[in-house]
């Protein structure tokens, strides 16, 4: 699939054609992430007394089409914050791409699950896709999760990598596929910050990516 960058004053991004969804600065200040600057997993806090979203929120029903496949690999924790972590961060992924393969910027899935300057970098990815007639067609696998824990209790960072071997962008006039160039490493490391909001939903603030950095 093409490379495409987006480069946002908040936030320099080295992104993937397909990822750069996530994200939007989203201050963070107190959050005292451990392993946020070095991507290590280890959380800087217990869990004790956390508690996930509740059960009663009311989520958007999000769907992709069948030409697109965004897998979830060992996408799941024991510990019950974690795991709200990465529902609600797997959930804003999908309706980043959910919003590409219908060809909008905007829907309740994408405004539940980023915060108000995450929803402005989402939309900016999006129209990258957009204003060029493209979607996306193929297989994401996406693996690898590692969550930390900031000690406020309401403070995520989230690390994963992507595999886009078999994800493409298409044409919706001409019908044209494209990946990325020979050469070029399938495999991106993408590093998430997620603030957890007065409903108990945890909403992605921002995001950074580097290429073949998985290990």
């Amino acid at each position: 699939m093409t490379r495409r960058t987006l480069t946002l004053t908040t936030l320099t991004t080295t992104a993937a054609l397909l990822l750069t969804a996530c994200g939007g600065s989203g201050g963070g200040k107190g959050d005292d992430i451990k392993g946020a600057a070095t991507g290590s997993g280890s959380p800087s806090a217990s869990a004790s007394g956390w508690s996930p979203a509740p059960s009663d929120v009311k989520r958007p029903v999000i769907t992709l089409p069948s030409n697109f496949q965004l897998t979830f690999e060992n996408w799941t924790s024991s510990d019950p914050v974690k795991r709200a972590v990465l529902n609600d961060a797997k959930e804003q992924l999908r309706a980043g791409y959910a919003a590409i393969t219908a060809n909008k910027t905007k829907s309740e899935a994408l405004s539940f699950y980023n915060t108000e300057s995450g929803l402005l970098q989402v939309q900016q990815w999006i129209r990258t896709y957009t204003e060029k007639d493209l979607t996306v067609i193929g297989k994401l696998p996406i693996y690898d999760p590692k969550v930390s824990l900031a000690k406020t209790g309401i403070g995520a960072y989230l690390t994963y990598c992507s595999d886009e071997s078999k994800a493409y962008s298409k044409d919706r006039k001409t019908g044209k596929e494209e990946g990325n160039p020979a050469g070029t490493d399938p495999h991106v490391f993408y590093a998430i910050t997620l603030g957890k909001n007065a409903k108990g939903v945890w909403q992605t603030r921002s995001a950074r990516s580097e290429r073949g950095a998985c290990s």
